[in-house]
């Protein structure tokens, strides 16, 4: 756990923040999907849905939360029947693939990272940076030996963040002609250690 005077960064999340983490996660994502994630409300019901507290850090009082896949698990964790409870079978149909194109591999040695989600509030007070060095600690924790976070091409910021705390870029995958329905042309592999 860290602790400063303007947050607290803990594991998981209670019940009653569900609403809030997902709105966070939203916030941080849905621009970068484009058309993938559909209608916000439904978005937000399908995430609060199946949001797995296990594997998140929560920022409280800064109002941030980065979350994890690994071998056991992810904090974005449902399945078809999730989607169709919120989008209907036929909306399913349509938003399954299109997200399982973004989908990532998963090594059995790394926890890959989902990313960073910061309210607009508490952006540029410096939350990334512990964020992030408490991912790395969850690393030990599970018993793996690394951390991987897939960058988007159309995030230098976060890119440079990473890049400052030790991440080496390892390998950019691009989506071809699926770039023009997701906001991002290419996705870059960054492990910690390299």
């Amino acid at each position: 756990m860290t602790t400063r005077p303007d947050f607290t960064i803990s594991p998981g999340f209670a019940d009653a923040e569900r609403g809030t983490v997902a709105a966070h996660y939203w916030n941080a994502f849905n621009e970068k999907l484009g058309k993938a994630p559909g209608p916000r409300s439904r978005a937000l019901g399908f995430l609060s849905q199946v949001l797995n507290p296990e594997f998140a850090l929560n920022a409280r009082g800064a109002k941030g939360v980065t979350g994890f896949k690994t071998g056991k698990g992810a904090m974005v964790d449902g399945g078809l029947r999730d989607l169709a409870r919120h989008y209907g079978w036929l909306g399913t149909a349509w938003h399954a693939p299109l997200l399982s194109i973004v989908e990532r591999t998963l090594t059995e040695d790394t926890l890959l990272m989902d990313g960073i989600c910061v309210s607009a509030p508490a952006r540029g007070m410096g939350l990334g940076t512990p964020l992030l060095n408490a991912i790395k600690a969850e690393v030990a924790a599970w018993g793996l030996k690394k951390v991987r976070r897939d960058v988007i091409s159309t995030n230098p910021r976060a890119r440079a963040l990473y890049e400052r705390e030790g991440f080496d870029a390892l390998a950019t995958e691009t989506l071809g002609p699926f770039r023009h329905i997701f906001c991002f042309e290419s996705s870059t592999k960054m492990p910690f250690p390299a």
